[in-house]
């Protein structure tokens, strides 16, 4: 008989058990201005091989979801508390499409593609993002950049930013050059 913990978890504090976090807000005191709990294969057990997962967004005013993808997933963000303005750049054309959502409004971010959320408001911002996978992996643009060991002279090369602006941010990301 499957245990009962590994299907059904309550996104209310006042739930008896909130193992998964996602009733808590997450700490924003980083340099994003952002906390994010989530309840993939690895923490909720219960979605593996579902095809499904949720996290839990927290964002300080000013606070930012960097430029990222998920190359396994297709995204869908409902905004709870505070205003969000989220986007995406296709890959047709890079055309940015950008919306500025409020409490009850939700944002399709499609598989693959670059996307970002900022808290615009003037109020700490609460949000669910689902996804349409159990793991969605994330890879962040800046920390796949400039968190890393890639030579500051591939990266200007590849990139047509001056070494120097790389090397801040490495120092900044905790990359080496």
């Amino acid at each position: 008989m499957p245990l009962p913990y590994l299907f059904i978890f309550s996104l209310l504090a006042a739930a008896t058990s909130d193992a998964l976090g996602l009733a808590t807000p997450g700490s924003t005191k980083n340099i994003i201005g952002a906390g994010v709990t989530p309840a993939f294969d690895a923490q909720f057990p219960g979605v593996n091989g579902l095809g499904v997962s949720i996290a839990h967004v927290d964002l300080a005013v000013g606070g930012v979801v960097p430029l990222h993808s998920h190359p396994a997933a297709t995204e869908l963000v409902l905004v709870i508390e505070g205003t969000l303005t989220l986007g995406f750049i296709s890959s047709f054309e890079n055309k940015v499409f950008v919306n500025t959502l409020n409490r009850g409004d939700i944002m399709v971010l499609p598989q693959g593609l670059l996307h970002f959320g900022i808290n615009s408001g003037n109020t700490t911002a609460l949000a669910f993002a689902s996804f349409s996978s159990q793991n969605p992996d994330v890879q962040i643009t800046a920390f796949a950049l400039f968190k890393n060991d890639f030579p500051t002279e591939l990266v200007a090369k590849t990139t047509f930013l001056d070494a120097e602006q790389i090397k801040k941010l490495k120092g900044l990301l905790g990359g080496t050059n």
